[in-house]
Protein backbone atom coordinates (compact mmCIF):
# COMPACT_ATOMS: atom_id res chain seq x y z
CA UNK A 1 0.00 0.00 0.00
CA UNK A 2 1.17 3.45 -1.18
CA UNK A 3 2.42 5.80 1.84
CA UNK A 4 -0.49 8.05 0.96
CA UNK A 5 -3.13 5.17 1.40
CA UNK A 6 -1.98 4.35 4.42
CA UNK A 7 -1.47 7.36 6.32
CA UNK A 8 -4.93 7.96 5.02
CA UNK A 9 -6.42 4.75 6.75
CA UNK A 10 -4.77 5.78 9.81
CA UNK A 11 -5.78 9.03 9.82
CA UNK A 12 -9.58 7.92 8.78
CA UNK A 13 -9.49 5.42 11.72
CA UNK A 14 -8.49 7.76 14.41
CA UNK A 15 -10.69 10.43 13.33
CA UNK A 16 -13.98 7.70 12.78
CA UNK A 17 -12.78 5.95 16.41
CA UNK A 18 -13.41 8.95 18.69
CA UNK A 19 -16.96 9.36 16.50
CA UNK A 20 -17.96 5.61 16.24
CA UNK A 21 -16.26 4.70 19.43
CA UNK A 22 -17.90 7.54 21.67
CA UNK A 23 -20.67 5.47 22.31
CA UNK A 24 -18.53 3.40 24.51
CA UNK A 25 -19.76 5.81 27.36
CA UNK A 26 -18.07 7.95 29.91
CA UNK A 27 -17.27 11.93 29.63
CA UNK A 28 -13.63 13.08 28.74
CA UNK A 29 -11.58 12.89 31.99
CA UNK A 30 -10.88 16.81 32.93
CA UNK A 31 -6.90 15.15 33.91
CA UNK A 32 -4.89 13.35 32.14
CA UNK A 33 -5.16 9.75 33.21
CA UNK A 34 -2.16 7.16 32.44
CA UNK A 35 -2.76 3.49 31.55
CA UNK A 36 0.77 1.22 31.37
CA UNK A 37 -0.08 -2.11 29.63
CA UNK A 38 2.41 -5.27 29.40
CA UNK A 39 2.95 -6.67 25.91
CA UNK A 40 5.71 -7.86 23.46
CA UNK A 41 8.06 -5.35 22.23
CA UNK A 42 8.58 -4.25 18.35
CA UNK A 43 6.41 -4.83 15.79
CA UNK A 44 3.55 -5.29 17.96
CA UNK A 45 4.53 -2.29 20.23
CA UNK A 46 4.94 -0.29 17.61
CA UNK A 47 1.51 -1.04 15.68
CA UNK A 48 -0.52 -0.34 18.98
CA UNK A 49 1.91 2.91 20.32
CA UNK A 50 1.51 4.10 16.60
CA UNK A 51 -2.00 3.35 15.02
CA UNK A 52 -4.15 2.25 17.91
CA UNK A 53 -3.00 3.70 21.24
CA UNK A 54 -3.29 7.59 19.51
CA UNK A 55 -7.22 6.83 19.57
CA UNK A 56 -7.86 5.91 22.14
CA UNK A 57 -5.83 8.34 24.13
CA UNK A 58 -7.72 11.19 22.47
CA UNK A 59 -11.21 9.54 23.14
CA UNK A 60 -10.54 9.68 26.99
CA UNK A 61 -8.32 12.12 27.36
CA UNK A 62 -5.57 9.12 28.44
CA UNK A 63 -2.11 8.32 28.05
CA UNK A 64 -1.11 4.18 27.26
CA UNK A 65 2.55 3.51 28.25
CA UNK A 66 3.74 0.25 26.84
CA UNK A 67 6.07 -1.93 29.48
CA UNK A 68 7.36 -4.46 26.68
CA UNK A 69 8.19 -7.87 27.82
CA UNK A 70 7.88 -11.67 26.82
CA UNK A 71 4.73 -13.25 28.18
CA UNK A 72 6.52 -14.23 31.21
CA UNK A 73 8.41 -10.97 31.88
CA UNK A 74 5.10 -9.07 32.17
CA UNK A 75 3.70 -11.84 34.42
CA UNK A 76 6.26 -12.12 36.95
CA UNK A 77 5.77 -8.36 37.08
CA UNK A 78 2.35 -8.71 37.71
CA UNK A 79 2.59 -11.81 39.54
CA UNK A 80 5.83 -9.40 41.96
CA UNK A 81 3.07 -6.51 42.36
CA UNK A 82 -0.24 -8.40 42.76
CA UNK A 83 -1.24 -6.84 46.03
CA UNK A 84 -0.43 -3.16 44.35
CA UNK A 85 -0.71 -3.45 40.19
CA UNK A 86 1.94 -1.25 38.60
CA UNK A 87 0.22 -2.65 35.26
CA UNK A 88 -3.60 -2.03 34.13
CA UNK A 89 -3.77 -4.31 31.47
CA UNK A 90 -1.37 -7.21 29.99
CA UNK A 91 -0.99 -9.35 26.84
CA UNK A 92 0.12 -12.57 27.16
CA UNK A 93 -0.12 -15.61 25.33
CA UNK A 94 -2.66 -17.88 25.50
CA UNK A 95 -1.40 -20.80 27.90
CA UNK A 96 0.64 -18.17 30.28
CA UNK A 97 -2.81 -15.95 30.56
CA UNK A 98 -4.79 -19.40 31.78
CA UNK A 99 -1.58 -19.44 34.19
CA UNK A 100 -2.36 -15.41 35.28
CA UNK A 101 -6.15 -16.31 35.60
CA UNK A 102 -5.50 -19.13 38.04
CA UNK A 103 -3.00 -16.99 40.15
CA UNK A 104 -5.83 -14.24 40.44
CA UNK A 105 -4.16 -11.82 38.54
CA UNK A 106 -7.19 -10.75 36.31
CA UNK A 107 -10.30 -8.95 37.04
CA UNK A 108 -13.46 -10.10 34.42
CA UNK A 109 -14.16 -8.02 31.58
CA UNK A 110 -17.42 -6.81 31.42
CA UNK A 111 -20.16 -7.30 28.62
CA UNK A 112 -19.92 -4.74 25.88
CA UNK A 113 -20.40 -4.79 22.02
CA UNK A 114 -17.21 -5.42 20.67
CA UNK A 115 -16.53 -8.51 23.13
CA UNK A 116 -19.62 -9.88 21.83
CA UNK A 117 -18.38 -10.08 18.48
CA UNK A 118 -15.29 -11.57 18.93
CA UNK A 119 -15.01 -15.38 17.71
CA UNK A 120 -16.29 -17.64 20.59
CA UNK A 121 -12.47 -19.19 20.60
CA UNK A 122 -11.26 -15.90 22.00
CA UNK A 123 -13.25 -15.10 24.56
CA UNK A 124 -11.31 -17.17 28.13
CA UNK A 125 -13.64 -19.03 30.71
CA UNK A 126 -15.98 -16.51 32.57
CA UNK A 127 -14.64 -13.76 30.18
CA UNK A 128 -11.43 -13.19 32.39
CA UNK A 129 -9.86 -12.35 29.29
CA UNK A 130 -10.46 -12.20 26.00
CA UNK A 131 -7.91 -12.72 22.92
CA UNK A 132 -6.54 -9.53 20.78
CA UNK A 133 -5.09 -11.59 17.87
CA UNK A 134 -5.27 -15.14 16.53
CA UNK A 135 -2.21 -17.44 15.16
CA UNK A 136 -0.58 -20.17 15.12
CA UNK A 137 2.47 -22.30 15.33
CA UNK A 138 3.82 -23.86 12.43
CA UNK A 139 7.01 -24.31 10.21
CA UNK A 140 9.39 -21.45 8.76
CA UNK A 141 11.98 -22.03 6.58
CA UNK A 142 15.01 -20.31 4.86
CA UNK A 143 13.51 -19.37 1.50
CA UNK A 144 16.90 -18.48 0.38
CA UNK A 145 18.48 -21.64 1.46
CA UNK A 146 15.61 -24.02 0.19
CA UNK A 147 15.93 -22.13 -3.28
CA UNK A 148 19.76 -22.56 -3.14
CA UNK A 149 19.21 -26.32 -2.44
CA UNK A 150 16.69 -27.51 -4.49
CA UNK A 151 14.69 -28.61 -1.33
CA UNK A 152 10.58 -28.56 -1.45
CA UNK A 153 8.87 -26.62 1.59
CA UNK A 154 8.70 -28.53 4.72
CA UNK A 155 5.21 -29.97 4.89
CA UNK A 156 5.30 -32.02 8.45
CA UNK A 157 6.44 -31.45 12.03
CA UNK A 158 8.90 -34.67 11.42
CA UNK A 159 10.50 -32.64 8.77
CA UNK A 160 12.43 -31.35 11.73
CA UNK A 161 13.98 -34.98 11.55
CA UNK A 162 15.21 -35.10 8.53
CA UNK A 163 18.95 -35.59 8.20
CA UNK A 164 19.59 -33.27 5.14
CA UNK A 165 18.87 -30.45 7.85
CA UNK A 166 21.57 -31.78 10.55
CA UNK A 167 23.21 -28.55 12.33
CA UNK A 168 20.38 -26.54 10.29
CA UNK A 169 17.17 -26.80 12.55
CA UNK A 170 17.13 -23.70 15.61
CA UNK A 171 14.28 -24.75 17.75
CA UNK A 172 13.35 -22.09 20.29
CA UNK A 173 13.63 -23.69 24.11
CA UNK A 174 10.52 -25.39 25.25
CA UNK A 175 11.03 -24.02 28.96
CA UNK A 176 10.89 -20.23 27.61
CA UNK A 177 9.17 -20.10 24.48
CA UNK A 178 5.59 -20.98 23.83
CA UNK A 179 6.38 -21.91 19.78
CA UNK A 180 9.08 -24.55 20.86
CA UNK A 181 6.34 -25.85 23.35
CA UNK A 182 3.96 -26.47 20.67
CA UNK A 183 6.93 -28.10 18.39
CA UNK A 184 7.83 -30.20 21.01
CA UNK A 185 3.81 -31.39 21.72
CA UNK A 186 3.24 -31.70 18.13
CA UNK A 187 6.05 -34.16 17.44
CA UNK A 188 5.09 -35.93 21.11
CA UNK A 189 1.81 -36.50 19.27
CA UNK A 190 3.46 -37.91 16.63
CA UNK A 191 5.38 -40.29 18.65
CA UNK A 192 2.03 -41.70 20.21
CA UNK A 193 2.07 -39.28 23.54
CA UNK A 194 -0.48 -36.49 24.30
CA UNK A 195 -0.39 -33.13 26.21
CA UNK A 196 -0.31 -35.09 29.65
CA UNK A 197 1.97 -37.89 28.50
CA UNK A 198 4.87 -36.41 26.59
CA UNK A 199 7.15 -39.39 27.60
CA UNK A 200 7.20 -40.94 23.77
CA UNK A 201 8.44 -37.06 22.79
CA UNK A 202 11.44 -37.43 25.39
CA UNK A 203 12.65 -40.51 24.90
CA UNK A 204 12.29 -40.22 20.94
CA UNK A 205 14.01 -36.56 20.39
CA UNK A 206 17.47 -37.95 21.29
CA UNK A 207 17.49 -39.61 17.84
CA UNK A 208 15.06 -38.41 15.58
CA UNK A 209 15.25 -34.12 15.90
CA UNK A 210 18.14 -33.67 18.84
CA UNK A 211 20.95 -34.23 16.21
CA UNK A 212 19.67 -31.93 13.82
CA UNK A 213 19.49 -28.88 16.25
CA UNK A 214 22.03 -26.02 15.62
CA UNK A 215 20.96 -24.08 18.83
CA UNK A 216 17.96 -24.00 21.32
CA UNK A 217 17.35 -20.68 21.93
CA UNK A 218 15.30 -18.87 24.10
CA UNK A 219 13.18 -16.49 21.90
CA UNK A 220 12.82 -16.31 18.26
CA UNK A 221 14.90 -12.73 18.69
CA UNK A 222 17.99 -14.37 16.96
CA UNK A 223 16.11 -15.75 13.95
CA UNK A 224 16.38 -13.00 11.57
CA UNK A 225 19.90 -12.75 11.81
CA UNK A 226 20.28 -16.75 11.88
CA UNK A 227 18.48 -16.55 8.59
CA UNK A 228 21.00 -13.73 7.42
CA UNK A 229 24.15 -16.19 8.10
CA UNK A 230 22.92 -18.97 6.45
CA UNK A 231 22.67 -21.05 9.84
CA UNK A 232 18.94 -21.61 10.38
CA UNK A 233 17.22 -23.82 7.63
CA UNK A 234 13.92 -24.70 9.44
CA UNK A 235 12.29 -23.85 12.84
CA UNK A 236 8.77 -23.51 14.30
CA UNK A 237 7.19 -19.82 13.95
CA UNK A 238 4.19 -18.28 13.48
CA UNK A 239 2.58 -16.69 10.13
CA UNK A 240 2.47 -13.38 11.95
CA UNK A 241 6.22 -13.49 12.91
CA UNK A 242 6.85 -15.01 9.62
CA UNK A 243 5.08 -11.54 7.70
CA UNK A 244 7.10 -9.39 10.24
CA UNK A 245 10.43 -10.98 9.29
CA UNK A 246 9.43 -10.72 5.36
CA UNK A 247 8.68 -6.74 5.80
CA UNK A 248 12.05 -6.56 6.78
CA UNK A 249 13.68 -8.59 3.85
CA UNK A 250 14.53 -11.46 5.85
CA UNK A 251 13.63 -13.98 3.57
CA UNK A 252 11.09 -16.82 5.34
CA UNK A 253 8.06 -18.82 4.35
CA UNK A 254 5.43 -20.15 6.36
CA UNK A 255 4.64 -23.73 5.85
CA UNK A 256 1.60 -25.08 7.43
CA UNK A 257 2.53 -28.80 8.92
CA UNK A 258 0.10 -31.60 7.44
CA UNK A 259 -0.23 -33.07 10.91
CA UNK A 260 -1.97 -29.14 12.02
CA UNK A 261 -0.67 -26.17 13.76
CA UNK A 262 -1.35 -25.34 17.00
CA UNK A 263 -3.61 -22.38 18.00
CA UNK A 264 -1.68 -19.78 19.44
CA UNK A 265 -3.82 -17.04 20.51
CA UNK A 266 -2.69 -13.28 22.45
CA UNK A 267 -4.92 -12.58 24.57
CA UNK A 268 -5.46 -9.45 27.10
CA UNK A 269 -6.57 -8.82 30.47
CA UNK A 270 -7.38 -6.42 32.63
CA UNK A 271 -5.45 -6.49 35.92
CA UNK A 272 -7.20 -7.47 39.25
CA UNK A 273 -7.03 -4.33 41.70
CA UNK A 274 -5.72 -1.74 39.71
CA UNK A 275 -6.06 1.73 39.95
CA UNK A 276 -7.60 2.75 37.37
CA UNK A 277 -10.48 -0.34 36.72
CA UNK A 278 -13.16 1.25 34.70
CA UNK A 279 -10.75 2.98 32.26
CA UNK A 280 -8.76 0.02 32.11
CA UNK A 281 -11.91 -1.73 30.97
CA UNK A 282 -12.45 0.71 28.66
CA UNK A 283 -9.15 0.42 26.92
CA UNK A 284 -9.74 -3.50 26.90
CA UNK A 285 -12.87 -3.07 25.05
CA UNK A 286 -11.36 -0.34 22.43
CA UNK A 287 -8.85 -3.09 21.35
CA UNK A 288 -11.15 -5.73 20.26
CA UNK A 289 -13.13 -2.55 18.19
CA UNK A 290 -12.77 -3.86 14.48
CA UNK A 291 -11.61 -0.30 13.73
CA UNK A 292 -8.53 -1.14 16.08
CA UNK A 293 -8.25 -4.52 15.37
CA UNK A 294 -8.19 -3.53 11.41
CA UNK A 295 -5.12 -1.18 11.82
CA UNK A 296 -3.09 -3.55 13.81
CA UNK A 297 -3.51 -6.42 11.49
CA UNK A 298 -2.54 -3.40 8.67
CA UNK A 299 0.55 -2.44 10.49
CA UNK A 300 1.30 -5.16 12.94
CA UNK A 301 0.37 -8.09 11.17
CA UNK A 302 -1.55 -9.22 13.81
CA UNK A 303 -4.89 -11.29 12.15
CA UNK A 304 -8.22 -9.73 14.54
CA UNK A 305 -10.21 -11.79 16.48
CA UNK A 306 -13.26 -9.70 15.76
CA UNK A 307 -14.19 -10.95 12.26
CA UNK A 308 -16.05 -7.24 11.59
CA UNK A 309 -12.38 -5.85 11.48
CA UNK A 310 -11.75 -4.63 7.72
CA UNK A 311 -9.03 -6.03 6.27
CA UNK A 312 -7.24 -4.64 3.02
CA UNK A 313 -4.49 -5.52 0.96
CA UNK A 314 -2.38 -8.17 2.11
CA UNK A 315 -3.89 -8.08 5.00
CA UNK A 316 -7.00 -9.75 3.53
CA UNK A 317 -4.87 -12.41 2.50
CA UNK A 318 -3.47 -12.85 5.62
CA UNK A 319 -7.00 -13.15 7.16
CA UNK A 320 -8.50 -15.59 4.43
CA UNK A 321 -4.82 -17.87 4.66
CA UNK A 322 -5.17 -17.89 8.72
CA UNK A 323 -8.81 -18.91 8.50
CA UNK A 324 -8.40 -21.88 5.82
CA UNK A 325 -5.02 -23.50 7.90
CA UNK A 326 -7.30 -22.83 11.57
CA UNK A 327 -9.73 -25.47 9.97
CA UNK A 328 -6.75 -28.19 10.98
CA UNK A 329 -5.33 -26.37 14.00
CA UNK A 330 -5.14 -28.31 17.13
CA UNK A 331 -6.23 -26.68 20.36
CA UNK A 332 -4.00 -28.18 23.03
CA UNK A 333 -5.12 -28.48 26.37
CA UNK A 334 -3.48 -26.07 28.83
CA UNK A 335 -5.22 -26.63 32.18
CA UNK A 336 -2.82 -30.29 31.60
CA UNK A 337 0.17 -28.49 29.90
CA UNK A 338 0.25 -25.75 33.24
CA UNK A 339 -0.08 -28.67 35.61
CA UNK A 340 3.04 -30.27 34.26
CA UNK A 341 5.29 -28.01 32.98
CA UNK A 342 7.54 -27.30 35.59
CA UNK A 343 8.55 -30.70 35.66
CA UNK A 344 8.43 -31.17 31.82
CA UNK A 345 10.79 -27.91 32.19
CA UNK A 346 13.25 -28.59 34.44
CA UNK A 347 13.33 -32.57 32.27
CA UNK A 348 14.01 -30.30 29.42
CA UNK A 349 16.93 -28.11 30.47
CA UNK A 350 18.24 -31.44 32.18
CA UNK A 351 18.13 -33.93 29.49
CA UNK A 352 17.84 -31.82 25.54
CA UNK A 353 19.04 -28.41 26.46
CA UNK A 354 22.72 -30.11 28.66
Amino acid sequence: MARRERTSFFLTFAATAVAALAGFGGAVHAQTKTLYIGMNGGTMEKAYTQYVFPAFEKLYNAKVVVVPGTSSDILAKAQANKDRPQMHVMFLDDGIMVRAIGMGLCQKQKPNPSLAEIYPAARFKDDMASGVSLGMTGLAYNAKMFKEKGWAAPTSWMDLADPKFKGKVVFQSMSSSSFGLHGFLMFNRIQGGNDKNVEPGFKAWPTTIGPNVLEYIPSSAKLSEMVQTGEAAIFPLTPTAVAALKVKGIPVEYAPPKEGAVVLMVGQCVIANNSEPELSQKLAEFLLSPLAQANVLQYGAQIPTNPKAPAVGEGATQVAEINQWMKTAITIDWESINANRPAWNARWNKTIEK
